[in-house]
């Protein structure tokens, strides 16, 4: 199975909150990377919030999304968990834990208000995060010597290539993430940019934050 090309995440995390009929409801957005993350945050988030009538949640995790869970956490079935994993897949983001307590406001808000209220809570929590895309790309270590550094950066800002670390030493060493597509083209312009006064190292493809 070829790997897909780039997959959305949280970069930083979000809140939400809406009422409805008295109810509070209150969404927390996280970013993880397993179940077993995922997990502890919600038995943190549920402890935090002990006094809550219920912390319904859902998580989507993996590069394709093959691991998913929701649960209504006392809610009638399906009127929680199942709409807030909706909000997820409807974002295209993965990664991502999304929680939502409930205060009970003393009025049943029924199976349509449920719906209703885990829906907008989880997507206000998602609208105040930050989203970013992971890009399946080559990293490139770039050496020149400094008389060349205004070529290189120069060359990088014209293409919106951002350097991820850089290195001054006896020369100096930049780090950057290009899309596997465009390695060559880049390759060739920096080559041609620093007059051949270029080294430049290939390292492993993965994804990458561009």
């Amino acid at each position: 199975m070829s790997k897909r090309e780039s997959y959305r995440v949280i970069i930083e995390n979000g809140t939400g909150e809406i009422v409805e009929k008295k109810s509070r409801f209150i969404a927390n957005v996280f970013s993880v990377e397993s179940q077993q993350q995922a997990e502890e945050i919600i038995a943190k988030i549920s402890k935090e919030y002990w006094d809550a009538r219920h912390n319904c949640y859902a998580y989507v995790i993996g590069v394709n999304g093959e691991n998913t869970k929701c649960s209504d956490n006392g809610e009638p079935s399906g009127t929680a968990g199942k709409p807030i994993l909706e909000v997820i897949n409807g974002a295209g983001v993965t990664n991502t834990l999304i929680i939502v307590t409930r205060y009970f406001g003393g009025v049943l808000l029924g199976t349509g208000g449920l719906v209703r209220a885990y829906t907008q809570s989880a997507q206000a929590a998602l609208a105040s995060s930050e989203i970013g895309e992971m890009v399946l790309a080559r990293k490139l270590t770039l050496k020149v010597n400094y008389n060349m550094i205004n070529n290189v950066q120069y060359y990088l800002s014209q293409n919106e290539i951002n350097i991820s670390d850089s290195r001054y030493e006896a020369d100096v060493e930049f780090d950057i993430c290009v899309k596997e597509n465009d390695v060559s083209r880049i390759t060739d312009g920096l080559t041609q940019k620093c007059e051949g006064q270029i080294t430049i190292i290939e390292g492993d493809k993965d994804y990458y934050l561009l």
